[in-house]
């Protein structure tokens, strides 16, 4: 419209039919990111992955799609702040990387999703042996290790959350629901019809088993509030004004407090990072709502994956316990974190109860010295940001073993960007 008469122009053409030569590999630039994580996976050992292979040369039917495509796509995707299995299958038959990653091989969102929250283990290990060879060469250090919890909102709503007394009486109808179904389908004859009950049957089961669970996981919370009580010797002072409550979607999510104040279902993903360099060394998942006592367990798994123990943690307020204090001090490490500050009289005198980790603790956070070590752990906050930064905000998955996966996928491709900074990869 608005086109003149008697013009020369080149106008597109979209129906000439032609013969070019070309290949994949002749749509992307030989520095693009996606040839870069190509090269990076290739390095890895999948030998897990493929140990999970059943098609082989003697078997018949449709050959396996080979694991390092998997695992190039999602590392790719993650970096790009690409999360949904969907988004990702319709990529892979638009994008010039994905499609060069997939090179030739035809793949659907149900591979996608299934093989992003079951690779969780598989990531886990590769995370120590993508990182153990540096530690042990010098190239990464872990002698000042700083932890850090971030809250990730769970898939599962508010209203999901149900009593105890609830929780048993939706179960006591499902099961009665499924039984009755049941018997339905053993006394019709009609196929069809048989088909329609067999559908409301599966249902009805999968109903009664997460609510099995979520009876469970309101067992599990009950029993940590009486832990919980009893340490701090006020059992029978306890007054539950908000009973305990389980989710029917998501029964290993729990209601936390969020970085804004609110209270919502979410789980707590511990960051285990190095002060120098900010590479990620561990990870997990857990439904505790608090810092509190999270410490050793930390320290636990890095001794685990690389058979090392820093000399100093960095944490926050939110991980102050005695008890953690104690123990890292046993093993020889310093605890850099702040001192109490609702303390009655001057939080670095030596309190009563207080262990010998706990009094050096207090002397050693009294000093300037300690305090510019502390200042090192905002560094190490990165991670945090850049996975919120690409899109790990609000869990897609539910289940501790399946957010775990999907946060070490944003591990995987937050220390793949400091392995290519530093020359590492």
């Amino acid at each position: 419209k608005g086109r003149p008469a008697g013009l020369r122009l080149e106008t597109a053409v979209r129906t000439q039919i032609e013969f070019q030569q070309s290949s994949l590999d002749d749509l992307l630039s030989f520095e693009h990111r996606a040839r870069q994580v190509w090269d990076y996976v290739e390095e890895l050992d999948l030998s897990e992955l493929y140990g999970r292979v059943q098609t082989t040369v003697s078997s018949s039917g449709r050959p396996a799609i080979d694991p390092a495509i998997l695992v190039s796509l999602w590392l790719y995707a993650t970096l790009e702040g690409v999360g949904s299995a969907r988004l990702v299958d319709r990529l892979c038959k638009s994008d010039a990387a994905y499609l060069w990653l997939l090179g030739g091989v035809s793949v659907n969102y149900h591979t996608l999703s299934d093989f992003r929250s079951e690779a969780g283990a598989v990531l886990d290990e590769l995370l120590s042996q993508s990182l153990s060879g540096l530690i042990a060469s010098g190239s990464v250090d872990v002698r000042t290790l700083a932890v850090d919890g971030m809250k990730l909102q769970s898939l599962a709503s508010g209203r999901s959350f149900k009593s105890a007394g609830r929780l048993a009486e939706l179960h006591r109808a499902s099961v009665a629901t499924v039984r009755k179904l049941r018997a339905e389908i053993e006394a019709d004859p009609a196929a069809s019809e048989r088909r329609i009950k067999a559908r409301r049957l599966a249902a009805a089961e999968d109903r009664a088993r997460r609510l099995a669970k979520a009876r469970k996981a309101h067992a599990k919370i009950e029993e940590r509030r009486d832990g919980q009580a009893a340490e701090q010797r006020r059992k029978e002072e306890r007054k539950d004004h908000d009973p305990a409550r389980a989710s029917l979607s998501d029964p290993e999510a729990r209601i936390m407090k969020m970085g804004d104040g609110s209270y919502r279902p979410a789980y707590n993903v511990q960051v285990k990072t190095t002060a120098d360099g900010a590479h990620v060394v561990g990870v997990s998942v857990t439904d505790r709502g608090a810092d509190y006592g999270l410490l050793t367990p930390a320290l636990d798994e890095v001794k685990q994956r690389y058979d090392v123990t820093p000399r100093r943690v960095l944490a926050d307020g939110g991980y102050f316990s005695k008890a953690d204090i104690e123990s890292l001090h046993a093993r020889g490490v310093e605890l850099f974190c702040p001192l109490p500050r609702n303390s009655k009289g001057d939080p670095s005198q030596p309190k009563r109860g207080d262990g010998p980790g706990t009094i050096a603790w207090r002397q050693r956070m009294a000093g300037q010295p300690a305090q510019a070590i502390y200042r090192r752990r905002f560094a190490t906050e990165r991670p945090h940001a850049h996975m919120r930064n690409h899109g790990l905000r609000r869990l897609l998955v539910r289940g501790i073993d399946k957010v775990k996966a999907v946060v070490l996928w944003h591990v995987h491709a937050f220390n793949f960007l400091q392995f290519k900074r530093l020359g590492l990869a």
